[in-house]
């Protein structure tokens, strides 16, 4: 069978492969030409277009870089006509996603999608084109079954959430030898995720790093975005007290002590890591100001929006500040907050539904199509 997947974002490439590598075990045969990066990649197949060329984040750099992206949604079109796949697999992306989905229903082709838009967050509208669009839709949350079956009468697969095999399926990394490969010195670490996109990364470590010099018993550490090279970080770490490891955020959280995190996947990859976080967010004044108006949740992380509670602390925009980093810091390095986060992450992990998600979705998508 020939797959077209699509995938936008850092964290669609790690789910892209790992979906891929399923699908191989149920189609040895399967054939994958995809838009994503480097680990769907060494998986095999064709990359198309790599994410680092499609990440646009904000409303206004949606606005300024329109006409890219109008661009790439017209080459993606003839690109699937040209191979004639069997199936298009999407993987969140839903603002790309979406637009191809609805045309590619339209010109007959199988649609499954893998890892919802998170529409019960905002623009809940969607749900119609999704209906139209949507043959196969596979949530990871599992609060999203309820929010399409209940609410909106649209029957989808509750899979569970693949971070948790992509976790357990890891080679457990040594701490003291790990810091000794990386030239880091013998102080527990503080794990510093800023993001993936340029302007994200930038606005975020202003902040993360104003308090480096307050917590001079632990050594910062940068988790660096594949995304990006080692000299778009160089103005960051010429501070004391602050390293970058690039391409190392796991390994980095598998011995971190403390983390701080920008909000999006990578705060439920923190916490199934058990390592206590604060999250952050600062985006540019307009966009925040429409993401207020639009989006109603009454948490910006998965980890509170799942267990349905303030478990971990959220510092939003103005709220984000060298003091309130260092009051939330504080917090979550001492023994007792740490042990009550603990007791959340175990509560977390149960939620999200075991192992096996992408042996799940990829079984479940060969034999849609097989039957078709």
């Amino acid at each position: 069978m020939k797959y077209y997947i699509i995938s936008g974002e850092a964290s669609g490439d790690l789910h892209g492969a790992n979906l891929m590598k399923a699908l191989q075990k149920q189609d040895p045969k399967a054939e994958f030409r995809f838009w994503g990066g480097d680990l769907m990649q060494a998986v095999g197949g064709t990359l198309v277009k790599h994410y680092r060329d499609l990440a646009f984040m904000g409303f206004v750099e949606v606005l300024l870089n329109l006409r890219t992206i109008l661009k790439n949604i017209s080459f993606c079109k003839k690109d699937i006509q040209a191979f004639q796949p069997d199936a298009i697999v999407f993987i969140d992306y839903p603002g790309f996603n979406l637009r191809i989905a609805k045309w590619a229903k339209q010109q007959g082709f199988p649609t499954h999608y893998y890892i919802s838009p998170q529409i019960w967050a905002w623009k809940e509208n969607r749900i119609k084109d999704i209906k139209k669009s949507v043959d196969e839709m596979y949530v990871i949350l599992p609060f999203e079954k309820d929010f399409y079956e209940e609410k909106h009468h649209f029957p989808v697969h509750f899979v569970g959430h693949p971070l948790i095999d992509a976790i357990a399926n890891r080679i457990p990394v040594d701490p003291e030898p790990f810091k000794q490969t990386h030239q880091l010195d013998s102080r527990p670490i503080i794990a510093l995720l800023p993001g993936s996109r340029k302007q994200e990364v930038s606005k975020m470590l202003q902040v993360m790093l104003t308090v480096t010099d307050t917590f001079q018993e632990y050594q910062f550490v940068i988790a660096g975005a594949p995304s990006l090279d080692a000299e778009f970080y160089t103005p960051f770490i010429q501070k004391k007290n602050v390293h970058l490891l690039l391409n190392k955020t796991y390994d980095l959280l598998s011995v971190a002590s403390a983390a701080v995190v920008t909000s999006g996947t990578a705060t439920l990859e923190t916490a199934l890591f058990k390592v206590p976080e604060v999250v952050c967010y600062k985006g540019s004044r307009i966009s925040y100001e429409i993401a207020k108006r639009v989006i109603d949740l009454e948490y910006i992380s998965l980890v509170n929006l799942i267990l349905d509670k303030p478990a971990v602390t959220e510092l939003i925009q103005e709220n984000f500040t060298t003091e309130t980093l260092t009051e939330a810091l504080r917090n979550i390095l001492d023994e007792y907050h740490r042990a009550t986060l603990f007791l959340d992450y175990y509560d977390l992990e149960k939620a999200l539904g075991g192992k096996g998600a992408s042996e799940k979705t990829a079984r479940l998508i060969f034999e849609k199509v097989s039957s078709e």
